[in-house]
């Protein structure tokens, strides 16, 4: 029977229609007594009986209790902050799996325990009418235990009042000055081992990140997570742009809505980071062109002289001072140059390894920032001439006469028909000449060549020789301008 039925039944025995039944018989009202107390066991049944996860909760106090859940290693259940434990319960819900006990411990761990005392049982509620401060608890239920701390936040309240830069900065690092009042938050695990809960006081800045897309730094916002608060706030790695420091807390005066937050002046940017790179001017801005240049083993900068290569630095705002130095070794103990240029640009004509890196600073000195290092090798020099070739044969296919050459510094070349008139002349080795005479295509035959050069390693080149201009009219289409039947010469 539920306890509805249970209450029908009294409703319809003392009705207007049954008032005249009660006054029956002794029988009568036995029935009635029999059918209470039926009613009030399943009742009883109904609100006691019922099964409740096992666990606590905390009633009273001022502001909602806030609960954590630890880290495992402390091996408590849950944490529970209460802004004054002062009236506040504690409430054990069993499962029924045995009898209850609590017991409390402080800092000495859950092997020193003592059992509390003045429990209040209801059904299957066990409430301890006043938890203490900053104290531990164990509630044994048969060989179930259940593991729980208590922290009275009045004691260790988050009050900000100002912030501002320390007077002294040091390289890497913004170092802050805080006035205001908060202890940290201790709790200990069942065996006595300490650890911090984490305010989560919250400090929000401005900085500079890199960004290797656009070459640049860009300004991002940082919030930076304090665990617990503190007279000094070291900021690392530091602040790269001048900004305000704001800091807010902590996350239990948050979830109370009575946030606490200071905020400093602007803050110069002290310390320093750079960023480099370098790009290396191609031979030829021509899509079409084909490389002459004989490559080494060599990769990365330089290869063949003469090489011009720019190298960019990009640094925060607090880099005032520029420098790039070039060295023979990688250790830059052996300086050949130094360049007070925020960018540089360089040509190498000679031949080895040089070393180049960056270096910049703030106004006083005080912090460096080093770039990457770049390894520029230039190779030994080299000239070799071709001594045929066939323009207009096929385009794109030895139709210009070219050199292959690496590391020629110097370079004058002067072409001869077989009488001995200079045709062409050119001195960049890169280039060539396409067989056009005045225009119009050279004829098939013999022509020679007269080379000057000087390498980057010193060595100079002086070669004369052939061109054998190779038979091209069966190519030619009626567009082509036609060939060079008399030699402009003769």
């Amino acid at each position: 029977m539920s306890v509805i039925v249970f209450i029908r039944a009294i409703i319809r025995l003392f009705s207007p229609f049954n008032i005249e039944a009660k006054f029956r018989g002794m029988e009568r009202m036995t029935a009635i007594y029999r059918l209470a107390v039926t009613g009030l066991a399943i009742c009883a049944m109904c609100v006691c009986g019922q099964a409740y996860a096992a666990g606590v909760v905390l009633n009273g106090g001022s502001l909602k209790t806030i609960e954590i859940n630890p880290e495992r290693a402390t091996g408590l259940n849950k944490i529970f902050v209460a802004y004054d434990v002062k009236g506040v319960s504690a409430v054990y819900r069993a499962s029924g799996n045995g009898p209850v006990k609590w017991y409390r411990y402080s800092s000495l761990g859950g092997g020193y325990a003592e059992e509390v005392s003045g429990i209040v049982c209801s059904g299957q509620e066990y409430t301890l009418p006043q938890v203490e401060p900053d104290m531990g608890y164990i509630v044994e239920e048969g060989t179930d235990r259940y593991y729980f701390w208590v922290v009275n936040y009045i004691d260790h309240r988050l009050w900000l009042r100002s912030l501002e830069a320390a007077p002294v900065q040091e390289c890497g690092i913004t170092h802050l000055l805080a006035t205001g009042e908060g202890d940290p938050i201790y709790y200990y695990s069942i065996n006595g081992r300490r650890f911090t809960l984490s305010q989560d006081i919250k400090l929000h800045y401005n900085t500079l990140e890199w960004d290797s897309e656009a070459l640049d730094y860009k300004q991002i916002e940082k919030e930076l997570n304090i665990e617990s608060f503190s007279d000094n706030i070291y900021v690392s790695p530091a602040a790269l742009s001048s900004t305000r420091f704001k800091i807010t807390g902590d996350r239990f005066l948050r979830e109370w809505n009575w946030l606490q937050e200071a905020e400093s002046d602007y803050v110069e940017a002290y310390s320093v980071e750079v960023r480099t790179y370098a790009e290396q001017a191609p031979e030829s801005t021509d899509p079409d062109y084909i490389s002459n240049v004989v490559q080494g083993s060599d990769d990365g900068l330089g290869g063949s002289a003469p090489a011009d290569i720019t190298f960019y630095s990009v640094g925060t705002d607090a880099v005032i001072h520029h420098e790039w130095q070039m060295a023979s070794d990688p250790d830059f103990e052996n300086l050949i140059n130094r360049f007070n240029d925020k960018d540089l640009h360089y040509v190498f004509r000679d031949e080895g390894t040089v070393y180049l890196r960056y270096i910049g600073s703030n106004a006083e000195g005080t912090c460096e920032a080093y770039g990457d290092t770049y390894t520029v090798h230039i190779g030994n020099s080299i000239l070799k001439c071709p001594n045929a070739f066939s323009p207009g044969a096929s385009p794109g296919v030895n139709d210009v006469w070219k050199v292959s050459y690496r590391s020629l510094i110097e370079f004058e070349c002067w072409i001869f028909n077989r009488h001995g008139k200079q045709v062409f002349h050119f001195s960049d080795p890169s280039q060539g000449w396409d067989g056009r005479i005045g225009g119009r295509l050279a004829k098939p035959g013999v022509y020679y060549y007269v080379i000057e050069a000087l390498g980057a390693d010193g060595k100079r080149y002086k070669k004369s020789g052939d061109i054998n201009i190779i038979n091209h009219r069966s190519a030619q289409g009626s567009g082509s301008g036609g060939t060079e039947d008399t030699d402009p010469a003769e």
